[in-house]
């Protein structure tokens, strides 16, 4: 019998995206490292949990697990994953009491104990019903949280939902906050946050009727870095580590391993050699790639030193042991200073960049030198005419900026080091190669 956690279901939902339904069954669970019952049976619990989440939804609105996966060009359809976010956060049992506490709230202020009492009338009969001391843990999360606040005076205390934010805007502020929330989480990290947060604007929205001057989408996002939402899944767990400096315990699948995840088989029989290599590093930082939308983990391992994982590849996280202040300290100021001229994350030796970039012919504004400027980073314009300007930088190796300079096409020349220069170079002239053989008349 395989123990499975969240991480098959990202890795399974990042290789369904990303592979865009080219495997079959059998090539699909060779390459996520799993059997063919085990993909029936995600495959399966995924169509559940959608279901799950969707049944409260008019007919018209429901999904399916097909369409849930489905891209769709003309509009900003909720990134992958959101839905086990959702649905992985809270158990049924506090879903249901969750829910009624905060439905009682919204009518007036209670206490504790009146609360429980709405909670034992109200809750499905085959829901456990909790007792006082579960209803007055619910409180304090609710209240932590911001969900709710305490009511001044004294004991007993009551409890009221706090939805200012909501009830205290007009309609063209509630509109004008949504559009706000809608283009920072779909445009900033992380973002799962802000999803959450757009998906109740939008219920308070739909409840005032405003749907017919609101439009439901102002703007249409044609492309989510479904990575990005499938990293910060963990990203919570190594940011609390690096709160209370613990070093975390891993399963990494690395890019080049052909395998992403591995049942964990308690099985004897069954028990088989996993492709992952189990890690132990204290974290000190994540960088974010937005030249490719994923997140990186930087850490330290006494055997190894300064060590970097693509998220993608974690997987089983286990908290361990607190190191000293002064300890994680000196190594994340080691790690600072090793990665200062880092364009990503590379530690290699500084190199001087110098690159001519031109001013495109013609148009209304000079988005080159703006978008040199907005990604550029520390690089600064050290010369500049009418027609082209030259762009200096110094980064670690040249390996992380080469992608972004290659993305400027016949805008960009590399003018230093020269060997940056050559394999440019080179790149063209394969590129070149490959419409070569084209007739002038086709």
């Amino acid at each position: 019998m395989a123990r499975e956690s969240f991480d098959k279901e990202i890795q399974f939902l990042r290789m369904l995206v990303l592979t865009g339904g080219a495997y079959n069954r059998q090539q699909f669970a060779e390459r996520l490292g799993i059997s063919v019952h085990t993909f029936d049976k995600t495959l399966r619990y995924l169509k559940e949990v959608v279901s799950s989440v969707y049944q409260r939804l008019p007919q018209e609105e429901s999904k399916e697990f097909a369409e849930s996966l489905r891209f769709n060009y003309y509009e900003s359809a909720d990134p992958l994953l959101l839905f086990l976010f959702r649905a992985k956060s809270l158990k049924e049992t506090e879903s249901h009491r969750l829910s009624l506490i905060l439905t009682s709230l919204q009518e007036q202020t209670l206490t504790a104990m009146e609360l429980l009492d709405v909670c034992c009338c109200g809750l499905p009969s085959d829901v456990p019903l909790p007792d006082e001391k579960t209803i007055r843990s619910d409180l304090k999360y609710l209240e932590e949280v911001g969900v709710i606040r305490r009511e001044p005076g004294g004991r007993p205390y009551r409890y009221t939902v706090q939805n200012e934010l909501l009830t205290k805007l007009t309609d063209a502020e509630l509109i004008d906050l949504y559009d706000f929330v809608d283009v920072m989480a779909n445009t900033q990290v992380p973002s799962v946050q802000g999803y959450l947060l757009r998906d109740s604007l939008k219920k308070s929205l739909a409840a005032r009727s405003l749907n017919d001057d609101f439009n439901s989408e102002p703007f249409l996002y044609k492309y989510h870095y479904f990575s990005r939402i499938l990293d910060e899944a963990h990203l919570y767990t190594v940011f609390h580590a690096i709160r209370h400096r613990r070093k975390l315990r891993f399963l990494y699948f690395p890019p080049r391993k052909r395998k992403s995840y591995a049942s964990k088989n308690t099985n004897p029989l069954f028990e088989r050699e996993t492709e992952g290599i189990l890690e132990t590093v204290l974290p000190l930082r994540v960088v974010y790639d937005h030249q490719y939308g994923r997140c990186y983990l930087i850490g330290h391992n006494s055997r190894q030193g300064i060590m970097k994982f693509r998220m993608e590849g974690l997987t089983e996280f286990e908290e361990g042991d607190t190191v000293p202040e002064e300890e994680f300290a000196r190594k994340l100021q080691d790690i600072e200073e090793k990665m200062k001229y880092s364009w990503v994350t590379d530690t290699g030796h500084p190199v001087k960049i110098r690159a001519r970039f031109y001013h495109p012919e013609g148009a209304p504004a000079n988005f080159v030198r703006e978008r040199v400027m907005l990604q550029g980073q520390w690089g600064t314009i050290t010369e500049e005419d009418e027609a082209s300007f030259i762009y200096e930088i110094t980064v670690n190796g040249i390996t992380e900026i080469k992608p972004w300079l290659r993305s400027f096409g016949s805008s960009c020349e590399v003018l230093e080091p020269l060997r940056l220069r050559r394999e440019f170079i080179a790149e063209w002239k394969e590129i070149g190669a490959y419409y070569a053989s084209v007739r002038e008349n086709l």
